[in-house]
């Protein structure tokens, strides 16, 4: 359902991010790879009705854990947070988005991209204010990570994948 060249970055994005929280975690990295890589698999062909559609596919594949995962990835929605899964995905989404724009504004991308630039960033709402940073505090918040340890191992991830991002 996708084909915009930026929505597939975030998407392959999200992915290496949730696998590595997975491994981290003692997850099921295959699992939250795929969860990170379909959370928004619909939004382009179906902005309105995101993400009920990816959602009602997966719950008719038997894939519920991974479906309530991505119905919850935005607080607004009012959907619980169950499990690890669910707090990880939301903790995840925005905040990678936030990072790949503070490495498009530096001359040597996510390379020298620190997690103090990034807090700095965070702070200034004319930087990325289509971000929404609430989004990332409360995703943090459930899933119990130290911010700064949070976004350096997004770091490490993007620097793994530089050539997909």
């Amino acid at each position: 359902m996708t084909e915009g060249d930026s929505l597939l970055r975030h998407a392959r994005t999200v992915e290496l991010v949730m696998e590595a929280y997975a491994k981290k975690l003692d997850e099921d990295p295959e699992e939250w790879a795929i969860t990170g890589m379909l959370h928004d698999a619909d939004y382009e062909k179906y902005p309105e009705e995101h993400p009920n559609k990816i959602v009602a596919m997966l719950r008719e594949k038997g894939e519920e854990k991974i479906a309530h995962a991505i119905s919850a990835h935005y607080t607004k929605w009012n959907v619980p947070y169950e499990t690890t899964l669910d707090k990880a995905l939301l903790a995840c989404d925005e905040l990678t988005g936030f990072i790949v724009a503070c490495s498009q504004v530096r001359p040597e991308g996510i390379e020298t991209l620190t997690a103090k630039s990034v807090k700095k960033k965070l702070k200034q709402a004319s930087f990325a204010a289509k971000v929404e940073r609430d989004e990332i505090a409360k995703g943090i918040d459930l899933l119990e990570v130290d911010m700064t340890d949070h976004k350096t191992l997004k770091f490490i991830n993007y620097r793994n994948s530089c050539q997909i991002c």
